[in-house]
């Protein structure tokens, strides 16, 4: 609670500063004006206000400039927050389980289950790491690679396989509606652009997710590949936001699902540097998100 009221405290503060500072500058500005204007000094006037504005006009920058970076402040820290808490959840795990292999017998049965699970950690662990160590070489991914036609149907029936397991549901909790299609990219960032977003449309889907995936034409250089889920959706004030480095909606310790803000804001830089688009929307009266990919690309017909 107190942790919760020191971040609001330091971004109000700065604004509510900078509020009273801009109208101490108006009420002084008013006076000037009044004063010169009745003593006809029109020449003083104009410098006068010149100066003023060019004071209030400061003023209102380094506003904006503070409230951006008290901002990002709050989302770095929500990071740390998030990264610590999932490098330590499944360490702790780990050891948990290796412990009671080496304190207590257990039956093959239980030893296979504490290795699965174990072995899940383990892939939760390098996943994330995978992630932080991508943020720092986002240019070389698509720079340095290869640009080749590559097929959206198998690939992304291949994200939708990875994305189920990686959060224990059934493969048919994603279902495809693909037309034959190409598009053009780096291979790696077009799966790690719809492995996040598939992985992230069944983590926050409804208690029994429902993913749907179409890929269809708008142009002919455009392919069009829109991921729709079942969840609480995105608020449309968000909608911007959410593809931030480090950006996460509410605060870490009142989240009920793991994740650090690099997935998103990963997809958004990958798709730019390919010459696409990534936007998401609402589904009308359905609830639920749709994110949609603009990449080049061709008809495979």
């Amino acid at each position: 609670m107190a942790l919760s009221f020191n971040r609001r405290w330091r971004l109000r503060f700065p604004i509510t500063l900078s509020v009273a500072l801009i109208g101490l500058n108006i009420a002084l500005m008013v006076c000037w004006i009044v004063l010169l204007a009745m003593e006809s000094y029109w020449s003083a006037m104009t410098i006068g206000i010149v100066l003023f504005a060019l004071v209030l006009i400061g003023l209102v920058l380094y506003t904006i400039v503070t409230i951006k970076e008290v901002q990002l402040n709050l989302r770095q820290a929500n990071f740390v927050d998030s990264v610590t808490h999932e490098l330590k959840s499944p360490l702790a795990s780990v050891r948990l389980y290796l412990e009671t292999l080496l304190l207590r017998k257990v039956d093959e049965s239980q030893r296979e289950q504490f290795y699965r699970v174990m072995m899940d950690d383990v892939d939760r662990l390098d996943q994330l790491i995978s992630q932080l160590l991508q943020i720092g070489r986002l240019d070389a991914i698509v720079t340095e690679a290869e640009l080749e036609d590559i097929e959206m149907e198998p690939l992304l029936r291949r994200c939708a396989e990875i994305a189920c397991r990686a959060q224990h549901r059934p493969p048919e909790t994603v279902k495809l509606r693909v037309q034959p299609a190409f598009a053009r990219g780096a291979r790696l960032a077009m799966e790690m652009i719809f492995g996040n977003l598939i992985e992230n449309a069944v983590k926050y889907g409804a208690s029994i997710p429902e993913v749907e995936i179409d890929v269809e034409f708008i142009s002919p250089d455009r392919v069009i590949t829109r991921i729709a889920d079942n969840g609480e959706g995105v608020p449309l004030d968000l909608r911007r936001k959410i593809f931030g480095l480090f950006f996460r909606g509410g605060r870490e310790l009142e989240r009920t699902q793991k994740g650090t803000g690099l997935g998103l804001y990963i997809v958004h830089t990958l798709v730019r540097k390919m010459k696409g688009n990534v936007t998401v929307h609402g589904r009308g009266r359905e609830s639920g998100s749709v994110f949609e990919v603009s990449l080049p690309g061709r008809s495979a017909s």
